[in-house]
């Protein structure tokens, strides 16, 4: 009997990104990737808060699952978590944090943020992919890598992200560090080797969480899903 997974997208990105994830799965799994409110097909879906997306999870998702989120979709995940408690039966975090626990970096964020979001929706979609694509926690992927992830941000439209990243972004949803001890699901926080600075905050949350493990994945950096699909898939099957 095929599992029941729910894979939730990145800011900037689409639920058709984890199409090698699905794939690298097989029959086994059956997979739901939603567009979160703010892209793809959901640009227009309002409002885009984090009580919006939770309440599209309680209502796509399966009765049990395994919920796996990356970047953005991965502090969407742990919120999930600690509201439906009831439904997830794993967690995978891929470059993921429980967000910005001290004020002042917070507000620091929040206000770089804005800044951004007024910026992209004085763009195209094509400007602000070119522009994100320099970001430097993307660097070093390879070129296939690039032109599919570029061609899963064109799916999207500017105003889109703008109420995405004001209404999801690191500092727009409060900090889970002090909560994390209340998720009770086994946890595994995957990290690309390359990507330093989040292998330092898997390492950090699982020291909080009451079950987790720290993967980490050779070779590649922050997107670890859409650099390595099949070791993605092997977290999920538990391989």
């Amino acid at each position: 009997m095929a599992r029941d997974v729910v894979l939730v997208h990145g800011f900037t990105h689409t639920g058709a990104s984890w199409d090698p994830v699905v794939a690298a799965l097989g029959e086994s799994y059956r997979a739901l990737a939603l567009d979160i409110r703010g892209h793809g097909s959901a640009s227009d879906r309002a409002p885009v808060t984090l009580e919006g997306v939770l309440e599209d999870l309680n209502v796509l998702g399966p009765d049990r699952f395994t919920l796996v989120g990356y970047s953005m979709g991965g502090r969407i995940a742990l919120h999930a978590a600690l509201k439906l408690p009831e439904r997830i039966e794993r967690l995978i975090l891929i470059g993921a944090s429980p967000g910005i626990a001290e004020a002042t970096e917070r507000k620091a964020r929040l206000d770089d943020d804005e800044r951004l979001a007024v910026e992209i929706e004085g763009m195209s979609i094509e400007e602000f992919v070119r522009r994100w694509a320099q970001t430097p926690v993307l660097a070093g992927q390879a070129p296939d890598v690039l032109a599919a992830a570029h061609a899963d941000r064109l799916r999207n439209r500017p105003v889109g992200l703008a109420h995405a990243l004001r209404g999801l972004g690191t500092a727009a949803l409060p900090s889970l560090w002090e909560r994390l001890g209340e998720i009770r699901v086994p946890v595994a926080l995957v990290v690309g080797e390359r990507d330093q600075k989040f292998t330092g905050i898997a390492e950090r949350m699982a020291s909080e969480l009451p079950d987790a493990e720290v993967v980490v994945v050779p070779g590649v950096g922050h997107a670890v899903h859409l650099e390595a699909p099949y070791a993605v898939a092997a977290v999920i099957r538990g391989d």
